[in-house]
């Protein structure tokens, strides 16, 4: 058993000391982090952070220099069209996200001057502003001491500390812990580190402890049982639905159109589609009263938080009183579809052999 005691101030600080002179020499160059020494930027810091939300650093990396470029600061994103927006989210997923966004940014500009607030109780009243969230902005853009734990931090903190306790559950004893090892200075650069630690060195499968900056602290790794934590959940299996994709086709164009502002996918363009069931609802909601054919394909298949999708894949020629857009079939890729239905379309365009 490790002979240090976890409730020694020194050993907080030595830790936290240890894995900061880690971050110096091994940190991520990361598009929206600041040089070491450098003030970050608020709205930088705030936008990466939403991007980033349920979503890799990999996905975002490539967009969140454009998205910036188009929209580089809050006022900017505050007079932003909805649906050009929209479309730039098209393809990161979780499209409340894009919307919590745009009201953000618009508070941002309307109460606050266009200036972040620069605590987490304020930053908490800000739309789709959650716990972690706020934690991030006012400790990486601040320089405030908060508790920041996302899923790398989780992995981290359970391991040093082997918490036993199922995910969810545990996270509140994750955070305390998390609280107790932030350093007063540089607390920013300390949960990033935490961070890093955890995407690059406390893997998920096979953790490289040997290169690991607080392996000698490590519960986990004195037992020999680092895969084991976070202990997960026992997971359930998502709930299966169905829906069907319509394809209606005139002159090389394709009819799109805007899902209902709110609930999933809200304001995106799509493919029109009917019900989404818990068994295939066939053509009941077609856009038109054409002649509709069946694929003979599988269908689409798309996995959402909550549940996976099944959709079907109906086609025709013709016109529709459906309010929408033609889209030009051979410019789709630039109207902002959002993964499903672009999973979609590519399967029509293959499956009708459509020119582009």
């Amino acid at each position: 058993m490790l002979s240090h005691s976890w409730h020694s101030p020194a050993v907080r600080v030595t830790l936290s000391a240890a894995l900061l002179a880690w971050y110096d020499r091994h940190r991520r160059r990361l598009p929206w982090r600041a040089e070491r020494g450098a003030a970050a930027d608020p709205y930088t810091v705030w936008l990466s952070e939403v991007m980033l939300q349920q979503t890799t650093v990999a996905a975002v990396g490539p967009r969140f220099e454009s998205f910036r470029a188009r929209w580089p600061s809050f006022a900017a994103l505050a007079v932003a069209d909805d649906a050009a927006v929209m479309s730039a989210w098209a393809g990161l997923g979780y499209y409340a996200r894009a919307r919590n966004m745009l009201a953000c940014a618009r508070a941002v500009a309307a109460e606050h001057g266009g200036v972040l607030p620069d605590t987490e109780s304020a930053l908490r009243q800000l739309p789709g502003v959650g716990d972690y969230t706020a934690a991030a902005i006012a400790a990486i853009a601040f320089g405030r001491r908060a508790a920041v734990v996302d899923g790398n931090v989780e992995r981290v903190v359970s391991r040093l500390f082997a918490i036993g306790e199922p995910l969810p559950g545990a996270r509140t004893a994750i955070k305390a812990r998390v609280a107790e090892l932030t350093p007063a200075e540089r607390p920013g650069d300390y949960a990033q580190a935490t961070m890093d630690l955890g995407a690059m060195i406390c893997t998920p499968r096979r953790p490289a402890c040997a290169l690991c900056p607080v392996a000698e602290w490590c519960v986990a790794r004195a037992t020999g049982e680092q895969e084991r934590y976070p202990v997960k959940p026992t997971k359930r299996e998502r709930p299966r639905r169905y829906g069907t994709a319509y394809w209606l086709e005139d002159e090389s164009r394709v009819l799109l159109v805007r899902r209902p502002a709110t609930g999933l996918l809200g304001g995106m363009r799509a493919l029109p589609t009917g019900p989404w069931e818990d068994a295939p609802p066939g053509l009941v909601g077609a856009p038109s009263d054409a002649d509709w054919e069946l694929l003979a394909r599988r269908g689409v298949e798309h996995g959402f938080t909550h549940f996976h999708l099944t959709l079907a894949l109906a086609q025709a020629t013709g016109t529709s009183d459906m309010a929408g857009e033609w889209w030009p079939v051979g410019e789709l890729g630039s109207a902002g579809l959002p993964t499903v239905f672009r999973r979609a379309a590519e399967a029509f365009v293959e499956e009708l052999g459509v020119v582009e």
